[in-house]
């Protein structure tokens, strides 16, 4: 797996979103062959997304990041049950808004919310940003897991984000704004969006 880099994005104004290392735990990729390392990102990537989401409805009051945000405590609550299930330790100490315990996620939430602060039309993008890092993470984490368990929550997680990256595309579409993706290529990103 590749460590993060600084991003940019194309949306009306070009901004850089500093996307350090999600991978990196103490330095470290996370090995492909290692179920149990992503496990726990996927257990701080499905809290970020719900943060994130949370904030953002505070900010702007738009139904479609309070009903995202559900749907992100439940695939957060189902990568805690397979963490339960696999006997691991739960990276997540606080379950506060905007709390982790990973330094380079407490700095991608404050830079995304920094973002998304902008305007409503930048949240939207922040949105599908998260939206496009879980899949291409989850897509990586699916390619060399063959316990069950782990592929079942995995689906269940991707075909949320593909449903959510869906939603923020069409809103940011509705407010007149481009968005190029990022993480995954344009082909996957257009398969998913049509």
């Amino acid at each position: 797996m590749r460590n993060r880099r600084n991003r940019i994005i194309m949306a009306g104004v070009t901004f850089i979103v500093a996307l350090s290392s999600l991978f990196a735990q103490g330095g470290k990729e996370i090995s492909a062959d290692n179920g149990s390392e992503g496990i726990l990102l996927m257990r701080e990537e499905e809290k970020l997304a719900r943060d994130v989401y949370l904030t953002l409805y505070d900010l702007y009051s738009v139904p479609v990041f309070l009903n995202i945000a559900q749907s992100e405590q439940r695939h957060t609550d189902s990568v805690k049950w397979l963490i339960e299930q696999k006997g691991l330790t739960d990276p997540v100490i606080s379950d506060e808004i905007g709390e982790f315990s990973d330094d380079e996620l407490q700095q991608l939430y404050q830079v995304l919310i920094e973002q998304g602060s902008q305007s409503l039309s930048q949240a939207f993008i922040v949105g599908a940003l998260v939206e496009e890092l879980d899949i291409y993470d989850i897509e990586r984490l699916l390619e060399d897991e063959d316990d069950i368990q782990i592929i079942r929550v995995y689906d269940n997680l991707l075909e949320g984000s593909m449903n959510h990256l869906r939603s923020f595309y069409s809103k940011i579409v509705k407010s007149g704004e481009d968005y190029l993706p990022s993480y995954i290529t344009e082909d996957r990103f257009q398969q998913i969006v049509q």
